[in-house]
């Protein structure tokens, strides 16, 4: 089995307004990410979860920076191409905008 870092992208000014405008939608979400949580718990190396602000680290110092990560998840398959199919049906789609990177971590022998 590879290791794959799948990290859910989305436009965070869009995903303030909805939830700040229908809570009703924050919460149908969470409901829905749930579920689809524990349907492939065990295609999980890490389940991951939602992310904070991010800081930006250079060897000259660190500075408060934005991105559009709003989450990451560590998943176990056989390929890129399987875990793009089970990614399918990820409650994160239904997000304007929302989209995810998929990368395969690498083992450093270590």
């Amino acid at each position: 089995m590879k290791k794959f870092l799948v990290l859910y992208r989305m436009n965070m000014a869009v995903m303030n307004t909805m939830m700040s405008e229908n809570p009703e939608l924050a919460k149908k979400g969470q409901e829905e990410w749930g579920v689809w949580m524990k349907n492939h718990m065990a295609d999980f190396a890490d389940p991951g979860g939602p992310v904070g602000k991010n800081t930006h680290v250079t060897a000259g110092g660190a500075t408060e920076a934005s991105n559009d990560i709003a989450g990451y998840t560590i998943f176990k398959a056989e390929s890129k191409e399987a875990l793009v199919k089970l990614l399918a049906d990820n409650p994160h789609f239904t997000m304007p905008e929302a989209t995810a990177d998929v990368m395969e971590v690498f083992d450093m022998g270590m």
